[in-house]
Protein backbone atom coordinates (compact mmCIF):
# COMPACT_ATOMS: atom_id res chain seq x y z
CA UNK A 1 0.00 0.00 0.00
CA UNK A 2 1.44 3.44 -1.46
CA UNK A 3 1.93 5.81 1.73
CA UNK A 4 1.05 9.63 1.96
CA UNK A 5 4.69 10.53 1.22
CA UNK A 6 5.28 8.05 -2.00
CA UNK A 7 1.82 9.27 -3.08
CA UNK A 8 3.23 13.25 -2.88
CA UNK A 9 6.31 12.07 -4.84
CA UNK A 10 4.34 10.40 -7.75
CA UNK A 11 2.67 14.09 -7.93
CA UNK A 12 5.45 15.67 -8.33
CA UNK A 13 7.24 13.32 -11.01
CA UNK A 14 4.02 13.38 -12.98
CA UNK A 15 3.70 17.13 -13.06
CA UNK A 16 7.18 17.58 -13.67
CA UNK A 17 6.79 15.22 -17.35
CA UNK A 18 3.64 16.94 -18.41
CA UNK A 19 5.58 20.04 -18.65
CA UNK A 20 7.48 21.03 -15.58
CA UNK A 21 4.76 22.16 -13.55
CA UNK A 22 3.59 20.42 -10.37
CA UNK A 23 0.00 20.18 -8.98
CA UNK A 24 0.21 20.42 -5.64
CA UNK A 25 -0.50 24.02 -4.25
CA UNK A 26 -0.95 25.18 -7.59
CA UNK A 27 -2.76 28.52 -7.62
CA UNK A 28 -4.72 29.45 -10.65
CA UNK A 29 -2.91 32.25 -13.11
CA UNK A 30 -4.38 34.96 -15.09
CA UNK A 31 -2.10 35.76 -17.92
CA UNK A 32 -1.95 39.11 -19.78
CA UNK A 33 -0.24 40.53 -22.39
CA UNK A 34 -0.52 43.05 -24.88
CA UNK A 35 -0.28 47.34 -24.98
CA UNK A 36 1.98 48.99 -23.08
CA UNK A 37 -0.98 52.11 -23.34
CA UNK A 38 -3.34 49.66 -21.56
CA UNK A 39 -0.61 48.26 -19.05
CA UNK A 40 -1.21 50.87 -16.34
CA UNK A 41 -4.77 50.40 -15.82
CA UNK A 42 -4.61 46.33 -16.05
CA UNK A 43 -1.40 46.49 -13.70
CA UNK A 44 -3.36 48.59 -11.40
CA UNK A 45 -6.03 46.23 -11.44
CA UNK A 46 -4.32 43.18 -11.03
CA UNK A 47 -2.52 44.36 -7.95
CA UNK A 48 -5.89 45.49 -6.01
CA UNK A 49 -7.25 42.05 -7.20
CA UNK A 50 -4.45 39.94 -5.97
CA UNK A 51 -4.93 41.79 -2.46
CA UNK A 52 -8.45 41.28 -2.56
CA UNK A 53 -7.77 37.47 -3.33
CA UNK A 54 -5.29 37.23 -0.97
CA UNK A 55 -2.70 35.71 -3.25
CA UNK A 56 -5.29 32.94 -4.28
CA UNK A 57 -4.78 34.11 -7.71
CA UNK A 58 -1.96 35.03 -9.57
CA UNK A 59 -1.77 37.94 -12.51
CA UNK A 60 0.92 38.28 -15.07
CA UNK A 61 0.99 41.40 -16.94
CA UNK A 62 3.32 41.62 -19.88
CA UNK A 63 4.40 44.32 -22.33
CA UNK A 64 4.95 43.32 -26.07
CA UNK A 65 2.48 45.58 -27.72
CA UNK A 66 -0.72 45.26 -28.79
CA UNK A 67 0.51 43.47 -32.13
CA UNK A 68 2.26 41.38 -30.16
CA UNK A 69 -0.41 40.50 -27.33
CA UNK A 70 -2.64 39.36 -30.29
CA UNK A 71 -0.13 37.06 -31.56
CA UNK A 72 0.20 35.37 -28.18
CA UNK A 73 -3.68 35.62 -27.56
CA UNK A 74 -4.63 33.83 -30.70
CA UNK A 75 -2.54 31.21 -29.65
CA UNK A 76 -4.17 30.57 -26.98
CA UNK A 77 -1.34 31.14 -24.60
CA UNK A 78 -2.75 34.04 -22.77
CA UNK A 79 -6.44 34.60 -21.22
CA UNK A 80 -6.42 38.55 -21.86
CA UNK A 81 -4.55 40.67 -24.19
CA UNK A 82 -4.03 44.42 -23.76
CA UNK A 83 -5.29 46.57 -26.71
CA UNK A 84 -5.15 49.57 -27.88
CA UNK A 85 -6.68 49.55 -31.23
CA UNK A 86 -9.17 47.46 -32.24
CA UNK A 87 -8.05 43.74 -33.16
CA UNK A 88 -7.47 43.38 -36.99
CA UNK A 89 -8.95 41.63 -39.67
CA UNK A 90 -5.68 39.45 -39.62
CA UNK A 91 -5.46 38.80 -36.25
CA UNK A 92 -9.54 37.73 -36.25
CA UNK A 93 -8.54 35.41 -39.14
CA UNK A 94 -5.88 34.34 -36.52
CA UNK A 95 -7.75 33.38 -33.71
CA UNK A 96 -10.42 31.92 -35.53
CA UNK A 97 -7.95 29.48 -36.98
CA UNK A 98 -7.07 28.42 -33.58
CA UNK A 99 -10.89 28.23 -32.45
CA UNK A 100 -10.24 31.12 -30.22
CA UNK A 101 -13.03 32.95 -28.99
CA UNK A 102 -13.10 36.40 -27.26
CA UNK A 103 -15.29 39.07 -25.72
CA UNK A 104 -14.42 42.68 -27.10
CA UNK A 105 -13.99 44.93 -23.84
CA UNK A 106 -13.61 48.62 -24.58
CA UNK A 107 -11.84 50.38 -21.02
CA UNK A 108 -11.11 53.67 -21.22
CA UNK A 109 -10.25 56.44 -23.72
CA UNK A 110 -6.48 57.43 -24.04
CA UNK A 111 -5.06 60.90 -25.68
CA UNK A 112 -2.80 60.08 -27.63
CA UNK A 113 0.12 62.60 -26.89
CA UNK A 114 2.75 64.42 -28.60
CA UNK A 115 5.89 65.62 -26.32
CA UNK A 116 8.91 67.69 -26.48
CA UNK A 117 11.87 68.59 -24.31
CA UNK A 118 11.13 71.10 -21.90
CA UNK A 119 13.83 73.24 -23.44
CA UNK A 120 11.93 73.56 -27.00
CA UNK A 121 11.11 76.99 -26.55
CA UNK A 122 9.78 77.43 -30.36
CA UNK A 123 6.68 74.60 -30.89
CA UNK A 124 3.88 74.86 -28.71
CA UNK A 125 1.33 74.28 -31.42
CA UNK A 126 1.70 71.58 -33.84
CA UNK A 127 -0.70 70.91 -36.98
CA UNK A 128 -1.72 68.07 -38.07
CA UNK A 129 -0.16 68.60 -42.08
CA UNK A 130 3.57 69.39 -40.13
CA UNK A 131 3.44 66.20 -38.10
CA UNK A 132 2.34 64.28 -41.40
CA UNK A 133 5.27 66.07 -43.01
CA UNK A 134 7.50 65.19 -40.06
CA UNK A 135 6.38 61.16 -40.17
CA UNK A 136 5.63 60.03 -43.30
CA UNK A 137 7.75 57.72 -45.04
CA UNK A 138 8.82 60.36 -47.79
CA UNK A 139 9.79 61.95 -45.08
CA UNK A 140 12.89 59.56 -44.03
CA UNK A 141 16.18 60.55 -44.89
CA UNK A 142 14.56 64.08 -46.05
CA UNK A 143 13.46 65.90 -43.03
CA UNK A 144 16.25 66.02 -40.44
CA UNK A 145 15.86 69.36 -38.85
CA UNK A 146 12.69 71.28 -37.07
CA UNK A 147 13.03 74.01 -40.24
CA UNK A 148 11.94 71.69 -42.71
CA UNK A 149 8.96 71.22 -41.27
CA UNK A 150 7.99 74.62 -40.41
CA UNK A 151 10.53 78.05 -41.45
CA UNK A 152 9.76 79.32 -38.06
CA UNK A 153 11.40 77.17 -36.20
CA UNK A 154 15.24 76.14 -36.05
CA UNK A 155 18.07 74.94 -38.02
CA UNK A 156 18.10 72.46 -35.78
CA UNK A 157 18.52 68.32 -36.07
CA UNK A 158 14.99 66.81 -35.17
CA UNK A 159 15.44 63.66 -33.08
CA UNK A 160 12.34 61.16 -33.33
CA UNK A 161 10.87 58.71 -30.85
CA UNK A 162 8.01 56.60 -31.51
CA UNK A 163 6.55 53.13 -30.13
CA UNK A 164 7.51 50.08 -32.52
CA UNK A 165 5.69 48.30 -35.20
CA UNK A 166 4.10 45.98 -32.94
CA UNK A 167 2.86 48.52 -30.95
CA UNK A 168 -1.05 49.81 -31.24
CA UNK A 169 -0.09 53.32 -30.95
CA UNK A 170 2.05 53.39 -33.68
CA UNK A 171 -0.86 51.63 -35.52
CA UNK A 172 -3.52 54.33 -34.58
CA UNK A 173 -0.91 57.36 -34.98
CA UNK A 174 0.35 56.86 -38.19
CA UNK A 175 -3.36 55.89 -39.64
CA UNK A 176 -4.68 59.01 -37.77
CA UNK A 177 -1.72 61.45 -39.24
CA UNK A 178 0.03 59.34 -42.37
CA UNK A 179 -3.60 58.13 -43.61
CA UNK A 180 -2.43 54.67 -43.25
CA UNK A 181 -1.83 52.14 -40.41
CA UNK A 182 1.82 51.56 -40.18
CA UNK A 183 2.67 53.77 -42.57
CA UNK A 184 5.74 55.67 -41.23
CA UNK A 185 9.58 56.56 -41.84
CA UNK A 186 11.75 54.23 -40.33
CA UNK A 187 14.81 56.36 -38.88
CA UNK A 188 13.26 56.90 -35.34
CA UNK A 189 14.29 55.44 -32.06
CA UNK A 190 11.57 52.83 -31.63
CA UNK A 191 10.74 51.18 -28.38
CA UNK A 192 7.56 49.19 -27.42
CA UNK A 193 7.98 50.30 -23.67
CA UNK A 194 7.05 53.87 -23.88
CA UNK A 195 9.11 54.83 -20.77
CA UNK A 196 12.10 54.20 -23.00
CA UNK A 197 10.38 56.77 -25.15
CA UNK A 198 9.75 59.27 -22.28
CA UNK A 199 13.72 59.20 -21.20
CA UNK A 200 14.38 59.62 -24.76
CA UNK A 201 12.59 63.03 -25.36
CA UNK A 202 13.54 64.01 -22.00
CA UNK A 203 17.39 63.91 -22.21
CA UNK A 204 17.35 65.13 -25.95
CA UNK A 205 16.38 69.21 -26.17
CA UNK A 206 15.78 68.27 -30.27
CA UNK A 207 13.37 65.03 -29.23
CA UNK A 208 9.55 64.76 -30.24
CA UNK A 209 7.46 61.83 -29.14
CA UNK A 210 4.15 60.41 -28.93
CA UNK A 211 2.58 58.43 -26.56
CA UNK A 212 -0.75 57.71 -24.10
CA UNK A 213 -1.59 60.42 -21.64
CA UNK A 214 -0.73 58.62 -19.02
CA UNK A 215 2.65 58.24 -19.82
CA UNK A 216 2.96 61.95 -20.36
CA UNK A 217 1.34 63.06 -16.90
CA UNK A 218 3.41 61.17 -14.94
CA UNK A 219 5.87 62.63 -16.49
CA UNK A 220 5.06 66.39 -16.96
CA UNK A 221 8.45 67.68 -15.47
CA UNK A 222 10.40 65.54 -18.05
CA UNK A 223 8.66 65.96 -21.10
CA UNK A 224 6.25 69.12 -22.56
CA UNK A 225 2.76 68.60 -24.24
CA UNK A 226 2.19 70.05 -27.72
CA UNK A 227 -1.68 71.46 -28.88
CA UNK A 228 -2.77 69.21 -32.08
CA UNK A 229 -4.18 71.69 -34.44
CA UNK A 230 -6.98 69.06 -36.75
CA UNK A 231 -8.47 72.18 -38.16
CA UNK A 232 -9.79 73.84 -34.85
CA UNK A 233 -6.98 75.18 -33.40
CA UNK A 234 -4.46 73.90 -31.07
CA UNK A 235 -5.89 71.34 -28.75
CA UNK A 236 -4.49 70.31 -25.80
CA UNK A 237 -5.50 66.63 -24.57
CA UNK A 238 -7.32 67.13 -21.51
CA UNK A 239 -10.14 65.03 -19.74
CA UNK A 240 -12.74 67.57 -21.01
CA UNK A 241 -11.15 67.78 -24.42
CA UNK A 242 -11.39 64.29 -24.45
CA UNK A 243 -14.78 63.81 -23.51
CA UNK A 244 -16.22 66.61 -25.70
CA UNK A 245 -14.65 65.06 -28.54
CA UNK A 246 -12.30 68.06 -29.49
CA UNK A 247 -9.06 66.59 -28.91
CA UNK A 248 -8.62 65.24 -32.58
CA UNK A 249 -7.88 62.91 -34.21
CA UNK A 250 -5.99 61.51 -31.39
CA UNK A 251 -8.37 60.35 -28.65
CA UNK A 252 -9.04 56.28 -29.27
CA UNK A 253 -10.60 53.87 -26.82
CA UNK A 254 -8.53 51.13 -25.33
CA UNK A 255 -9.79 47.55 -24.68
CA UNK A 256 -8.82 44.22 -23.24
CA UNK A 257 -9.77 41.01 -25.24
CA UNK A 258 -10.69 38.24 -22.73
CA UNK A 259 -10.83 34.43 -24.19
CA UNK A 260 -14.22 33.27 -24.01
CA UNK A 261 -12.79 30.05 -22.94
CA UNK A 262 -10.44 31.18 -20.49
CA UNK A 263 -13.10 33.12 -18.65
CA UNK A 264 -13.80 29.40 -17.61
CA UNK A 265 -10.77 29.23 -15.75
CA UNK A 266 -10.52 29.67 -12.12
CA UNK A 267 -9.63 33.29 -11.27
CA UNK A 268 -10.18 34.58 -15.06
CA UNK A 269 -13.62 35.67 -15.02
CA UNK A 270 -13.74 36.90 -11.45
CA UNK A 271 -10.92 39.00 -12.12
CA UNK A 272 -12.64 40.22 -15.28
CA UNK A 273 -15.74 40.92 -13.02
CA UNK A 274 -13.18 42.22 -10.41
CA UNK A 275 -12.05 44.79 -13.68
CA UNK A 276 -14.87 45.84 -14.48
CA UNK A 277 -16.57 46.94 -11.05
CA UNK A 278 -13.12 48.54 -9.99
CA UNK A 279 -11.89 49.42 -12.96
CA UNK A 280 -13.30 52.98 -13.67
CA UNK A 281 -12.13 54.66 -10.66
CA UNK A 282 -8.76 52.65 -11.42
CA UNK A 283 -8.51 54.33 -14.54
CA UNK A 284 -8.45 57.77 -13.42
CA UNK A 285 -5.58 56.64 -10.69
CA UNK A 286 -3.29 56.09 -13.48
CA UNK A 287 -4.89 59.35 -15.40
CA UNK A 288 -6.46 58.32 -18.72
CA UNK A 289 -9.96 58.23 -18.93
CA UNK A 290 -12.75 56.32 -17.57
CA UNK A 291 -16.22 55.94 -19.74
CA UNK A 292 -19.86 56.11 -18.70
CA UNK A 293 -20.53 52.90 -15.96
CA UNK A 294 -23.23 51.58 -18.30
CA UNK A 295 -20.24 50.71 -20.60
CA UNK A 296 -18.25 48.36 -18.06
CA UNK A 297 -22.07 46.33 -17.27
CA UNK A 298 -22.12 45.94 -21.05
CA UNK A 299 -19.01 44.37 -21.05
CA UNK A 300 -19.83 42.54 -18.20
CA UNK A 301 -23.22 41.23 -19.82
CA UNK A 302 -21.59 40.44 -23.12
CA UNK A 303 -19.04 38.30 -21.11
CA UNK A 304 -22.40 36.01 -19.03
CA UNK A 305 -24.04 35.78 -22.23
CA UNK A 306 -21.27 35.22 -24.43
CA UNK A 307 -21.81 37.61 -27.02
CA UNK A 308 -18.31 36.86 -29.15
CA UNK A 309 -16.45 39.09 -31.27
CA UNK A 310 -16.06 42.90 -32.37
CA UNK A 311 -18.09 45.85 -33.23
CA UNK A 312 -15.08 47.24 -35.73
CA UNK A 313 -14.69 44.36 -38.09
CA UNK A 314 -11.15 44.29 -38.80
CA UNK A 315 -10.87 47.91 -38.82
CA UNK A 316 -9.04 50.49 -36.62
CA UNK A 317 -11.41 54.34 -36.91
CA UNK A 318 -10.13 57.35 -35.91
CA UNK A 319 -12.06 60.12 -34.33
CA UNK A 320 -14.63 57.60 -32.75
CA UNK A 321 -16.19 59.76 -30.31
CA UNK A 322 -17.26 57.65 -26.88
CA UNK A 323 -20.89 58.42 -27.42
CA UNK A 324 -20.58 55.87 -30.61
CA UNK A 325 -18.15 54.20 -29.03
CA UNK A 326 -21.02 52.46 -26.69
CA UNK A 327 -23.76 52.85 -29.04
CA UNK A 328 -22.30 50.58 -31.05
CA UNK A 329 -20.52 48.41 -28.51
CA UNK A 330 -24.70 48.31 -26.76
CA UNK A 331 -25.65 46.84 -30.01
CA UNK A 332 -23.50 43.53 -30.25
Amino acid sequence: MLKLRDIEIVVVVLGALLGGVSIVNADPIVKIDGSSTVYPITEAVAEDFQIAKNGAVKVTVGISGTGGGFKKFCRGEIDIANASRPISKKEMDNCKAAGVQYVEMPVAYDALTVVVNPRNDWVKVITVAELKKIWEPDAQGKITKWNQVNPAWPDEPIKLYGPGADSGTFDYFTEAIVGKAKSSRGDFTASEDDNVLVQGVASDKNGLGFFGFAYYFENQKKVKALAVDGDKGGITPSIKTVEDGSYQPLSRPIFIYVNIKAAEKPGVKEFVEFYMKKGPALVSEVKYFPLPAQAYATNLEHLNKKKLGTVFNGQSEVGLKIDELLKREASL
